[in-house]
C-alpha cells in the first residue's frame, strides 16, 4: 500500500454503517474519507460528519476521491450489485452480511474480485466472540472427538418496533428473510465449525408477522453434516418483547458443550473428558439499537482484520467463498420453505 492509512468509504448510513464509520475512525491505521446515503446529513443524524456525504455510489466514484476500500452497509438486496460496482472501480470490498441473496449473486461478486485482483471481506463478527474463538480451537483439535449432534437455537424478538412500512426490512427483495437478516451469523458459526450440510428437511410458520413481513418468522430445520453427525436449527423472531436466546449445543464422542446467552456469548456447559476449560476474556456487549438488540459489537475486530490484511500482515477472517457458502445454505433451506409456504 502506498499510504500508511487504509482509506474507507462507507455506503449506507444506518445503524451498521455508522458503526463501521466509528470503528474506522477509532483504528489508528485507517481513515474514513466519505459516506454514501440517499438521505441528507440531517436525516441520517450525521450533522457533525467531517467528511463528504455522497448520495449514490456513482457520485462517490465520479468524485475523484482517493480511497482503498468500500464498506457496504446497505439493505441486503443491494449488497452484491454494490460490491461489484466497487470492485469494478478497483476498490476492495467489506460487505455486511449477507454477501447476496442468492448463490448466483455471490458467484458474480467472487468472479469480479478475482478479475480485478481485489479482496472481498464478509462481515461475520460473531467469529470474534471469546466462546467462538475457544470452540473453534476445541473442534479443530478434535478435543470433542467425533461430532454426533449439533443443535442451534435462535429465539429473538422482532416486532412492529423493528418492522415498519417506511423501511426495507421485511421485504422479499431487499431483506430476503429471517435467516439472512437475523440469523446468518449463527449459520456462519455452524458452517465455520462443522462444514457443509445436506439432507435438509424443514417446517416453517409465520406466527406474528403476517402484516409485517413477506416471509416466515419461525422454523425447525434438520440436516446431516457432510463431515458426519446430524444437526438442527430452530429459530423464531416471534418471541414476545425481547430476545430469548441464541445457543449452540454440541454432543461429541468425548463430551458435550453448550454455548448460550442471548447472543451465543457465554459457555454454559463444558463437559469434556480429561479437559479443563480455560478462562475466557469477557465478550463484547450486544449491538444496542434502542427497542431491539442484535449480535455482539465486534466490528472493531472486523475493521482491524481488513486493515491488517490489506497491509499484508494477515488474512481475511471471513473470505468471499465462506460468505457465499452461508448464502447458499440459506438458499437451500429457503427452497424447502418456499415449497411449503408458496412464497414464490
Amino acid at each position: 500500500m502506498a499510504t500508511n492509512h487504509i482509506k474507507f468509504a462507507v455506503v449506507g448510513a444506518g445503524h451498521i454503517g455508522k458503526r463501521h464509520a466509528e470503528m474506522i475512525r477509532r483504528n489508528d491505521e485507517s481513515e474514513l474519507v466519505a459516506m454514501v446515503d440517499i438521505r441528507d446529513k440531517k436525516e441520517c443524524g450525521l450533522e457533525d460528519l467531517e467528511v463528504p456525504l455522497f448520495h449514490s455510489m456513482d457520485e462517490l466514484l465520479a468524485s475523484g476521491l482517493e480511497f482503498d476500500a468500500v464498506s457496504i452497509c446497505t439493505p441486503n438486496g443491494l449488497h452484491a450489485e454494490q460490491s461489484i460496482k466497487a470492485l469494478e472501480a478497483q476498490k476492495h470490498v467489506v460487505c455486511e452480511k449477507p454477501m447476496g441473496l442468492t448463490k448466483d449473486q455471490c458467484e458474480k461478486v467472487i468472479f469480479k474480485s478475482l478479475q480485478m485482483s481485489k479482496q472481498v471481506f464478509c462481515v461475520m463478527q460473531n467469529r470474534y466472540s471469546p466462546p467462538s474463538v475457544w470452540i473453534k480451537e476445541v473442534i479443530d483439535k478434535g478435543i470433542l472427538g467425533d461430532i454426533f449432534m449439533v443443535q442451534l437455537n435462535c429465539y429473538w424478538n422482532r416486532d412492529e418496533r423493528y418492522y415498519n412500512k417506511q423501511n426495507w426490512k421485511g421485504t422479499s427483495d431487499l431483506d430476503g428473510g429471517t435467516l439472512f437478516t437475523q440469523f446468518s451469523h449463527f449459520i456462519d458459526i455452524m458452517y465455520w465449525l462443522f462444514g457443509d450440510i445436506h439432507n435438509i428437511q424443514g417446517k416453517f410458520a409465520d406466527f406474528t408477522h403476517q402484516d409485517l413481513t413477506a416471509f416466515e418468522d419461525s422454523g425447525f430445520v434438520s440436516f446431516d453434516f457432510v463431515n458426519g453427525g446430524m444437526g438442527s436449527l430452530n429459530y423464531s423472531t416471534s418471541v414476545q418483547h425481547q430476545n430469548l436466546e441464541s445457543s449452540m449445543t454440541i454432543i461429541g464422542s468425548k463430551g458435550s458443550v453448550k454455548i448460550g446467552g442471548q447472543y451465543m456469548n457465554e459457555v454454559e456447559i463444558c463437559n469434556i473428558k480429561d479437559y479443563e476449560m480455560p478462562e475466557l476474556p469477557e465478550a463484547s456487549p450486544a449491538n444496542d439499537y434502542g427497542a431491539y438488540k442484535g449480535s455482539a459489537a465486534n466490528h472493531h475486530f472486523v475493521i482491524a482484520n481488513v486493515v491488517q490484511t490489506l497491509k499484508g500482515n494477515t488474512t481475511a477472517t471471513t473470505n468471499a467463498l465462506e460468505g457465499l457458502k452461508v448464502v447458499e445454505i440459506i438458499e437451500r433451506i429457503y427452497k424447502i420453505r418456499d415449497e411449503q409456504l408458496n412464497l414464490r
